[in-house]
């Protein structure tokens, strides 16, 4: 029984193991990091070729099959997880305010992000949309800025691939 036990473990951890850095090569193939999302496939592959491996040697552990499935769930969670903490690649957020532009671009601009200030016509009348161009991890505290400032603020928030030119803040 511990060795079952022991077997569902190693592959239950070898597809946390797998799933995480799959979730990471998908992001760095959006982000048209092709080197790292190479080296990043082949370890997920040789990882995922181990535990089947060790699956079809045992195919009558049914822990084995629950190690797996636990396994896929928890590394979704667990590479989704890593990767919203390191923050790979630049985000684009946009800001509708509307009585308190000025002051978020002015908050946003002291703490060296660049703020593109675009005129808009909404139902209500003029007001500005606040675009930013911006490390996705600095991308909480930017809104954590902007929602001090204005609770009611309308905050998109997308991922962006930067062709040329400079992005002001992104040498921090």
């Amino acid at each position: 029984m511990l060795e079952s036990i022991s077997g569902a473990l190693l592959i239950l951890v070898m597809r946390i193991g797998d799933v995480s850095i799959g979730t990471m090569r998908t992001i760095l193939v959006v982000q048209g990091r092709k080197y790292l999302a190479g080296i990043a496939g082949m370890v997920e592959v040789l990882i995922w070729v181990f535990a089947i491996r060790y699956i079809f040697q045992n195919l009558d552990e049914v822990l084995n099959l629950f190690g797996y499935a636990i396994g896929f769930g928890l590394g979704n969670i667990i590479g989704i997880t890593l990767e919203q903490k390191i923050g790979l690649g630049f985000a684009q957020i946009n800001v509708i305010s509307r009585f308190a532009s000025d002051k978020i671009a002015e908050t946003l601009r002291n703490q060296k992000y660049g703020v593109t200030v675009l005129p808009a016509q909404g139902v209500s009348g003029e007001l500005s949309l606040l675009m930013l161009i911006v490390p996705r991890k600095h991308q909480k505290k930017i809104i954590a800025s902007i929602e001090l400032i204005d609770k009611t603020a309308f905050i998109t928030v997308q991922h962006s691939l930067p062709y040329r030119g400079f992005i002001h803040g992104a040498r921090k």
